[in-house]
């Protein structure tokens, strides 16, 4: 909060404390922050909330594919003090009809991706709930980019990419051309075959054969790879997201919210 009063045309955000949510380095507190108009920041408000005690604090929760809850106010200290009382509840909160448990042989599993900015004239924060326990199903993480992404995206879902800007593998760039071309008819699918480059993207390929057929022009099929692959990626944050977009999700959503003590606005 100091950073965005100094500097109010930046936002700060720190990764999360726990590994596979968290950076790839815990043992420091790892901010990132700039001058960038993520996603995130444009989703509106879904549903409002208020909570006896903050009375001064906007809360609202996104919607946006991974939970999350947005507090606004020109009180910081009051907009802090809340943000505190919501980890400080997530951190021991379970729920096993959605797989949520807070610990597990004395590991935490809980924690908050938080992004901090300023608007106008409030304070802005949004708390990303996160949850790393993983499953035999799901060795990686349950709420990590699962198996049948991972020839997309495998790798931890960080501070940025929670925000919405995919950070992805540098062989996307060479893969993502090549299926291009198979789009435009410009080169046989070769992905069944052993040991080819594509071969990880080959269910992917038939899938995108079968949707736009192989004459395209090149700058389409250019253009719907690129598309492709962002819908992807929309599926990756949707495995991150501890409180999922069915009814279920959504009713242990407002759960979790009732038992913080929010009632809706």
């Amino acid at each position: 909060m100091d950073f965005v009063t100094i500097l109010p045309h930046y936002f700060l955000g720190s990764n999360a404390d726990l590994p596979i949510v968290g950076g790839s380095i815990l043992s420091h507190d790892h901010y990132q922050g700039g001058r960038y108009t993520f996603a995130m920041a444009e989703a509106p408000v879904e549903k409002s909330y208020s909570v006896a005690g903050f009375s001064n604090i906007k809360v609202g929760r996104v919607k946006w594919p991974m939970s999350t809850l947005r507090l606004t106010g020109e009180d910081r200290e009051e907009l802090c003090d809340l943000a505190e009382k919501i980890l400080t509840k997530w951190r021991s909160y379970s729920d096993e009809s959605v797989g949520i448990l807070a610990e597990s042989d004395g590991e935490p599993h809980n924690t908050i991706t938080p992004i901090a900015r300023w608007k106008g004239a409030s304070y802005e924060m949004d708390l990303v709930l996160r949850n790393n326990r993983t499953s035999e199903e799901h060795p990686l993480g349950i709420f990590h980019p699962h198996a049948e992404v991972h020839h997309i995206k495998k790798e931890n879902i960080g501070l940025i990419e929670v925000m919405g800007l995919a950070i992805l593998p540098a062989r996307l760039k060479d893969q993502g051309a090549q299926i291009a071309e198979i789009l435009a008819g410009q080169r046989p699918n070769t992905s069944r075959e052993a040991g080819d480059t594509l071969a990880v993207h080959a269910d992917w390929i038939d899938e995108l054969i079968a949707k736009y057929g192989t004459h395209m022009k090149p700058q389409d099929a250019n253009k719907a790879v690129k598309a492709e692959i962002g819908t992807v990626f929309s599926h990756v944050l949707e495995n991150a997201g501890v409180f999922k977009q069915d009814a279920a999700g959504q009713a242990a959503f407002v759960r979790f919210m009732q038992s913080v003590g929010f009632k809706k606005a």
